[in-house]
């Protein structure tokens, strides 16, 4: 099975570990740029104007593959916009895809994900693994979203996340 994954990662979280499963999986991994530097102003800008930035590598590139593995923060209950155009790709392109992440949000799950990945791409992810930082943090501690945005995934992290995602996809590869 040809499998891409492609990743957008604000503060490299999910680039990590769009970058293990990448390895897992023996897939290519293509990382999404942007010709401007982000910052939490235009995060919240996109987000509630719905705007779709302009990123490389083009959308088109997607094309071909089997599976396409997503890997990107989840941000205000959506999908971060610089992923909107491949998603804009595939409903006029339709092809097996899946969205993973883990985000730095701390108000827990997103119920408006599943639709909102179903209006942008037409159809449901094959596969939708939706995790977040404060599962990570102790216990005792608790989560506000200045701990959770700040923080950083380490090796433990990202073989702990792999596994546990690599046990999901292996249901839908």
């Amino acid at each position: 099975m040809d499998i891409a994954v492609i990743s957008y990662s604000f503060t490299g979280n999910n680039q990590l570990l769009a970058g293990s499963i990448a390895k897992e999986l023996s897939a290519e991994h293509i990382q999404i740029s942007e010709p401007k530097t982000r910052t939490t102003g235009t995060i919240a800008l996109d987000m509630i104007f719905s705007r779709t930035p302009r990123v490389q590598p083009a959308p088109e590139t997607i094309g071909g593959y089997d599976l396409v593995l997503f890997f990107g923060p989840v941000w205000m209950g959506h999908v971060a916009a610089p992923l909107r155009a491949y998603f804009k790709y595939l409903k006029s392109h339709p092809q097996r895809y899946g969205f993973l992440s883990i985000s730095g949000g701390a108000d827990g799950t997103n119920p408006k994900l599943t639709g909102d990945l179903h209006k942008r791409a037409g159809t449901e992810p094959a596969v939708l693994i939706d995790l977040h930082i404060a599962d990570l943090l102790p216990d005792h501690q608790k989560t506000v979203r200045k701990d959770t945005s700040a923080y950083r995934l380490n090796d433990s992290d990202i073989h702990k996340l792999t596994h546990t995602m690599m046990q999901k996809l292996r249901e839908v590869i």
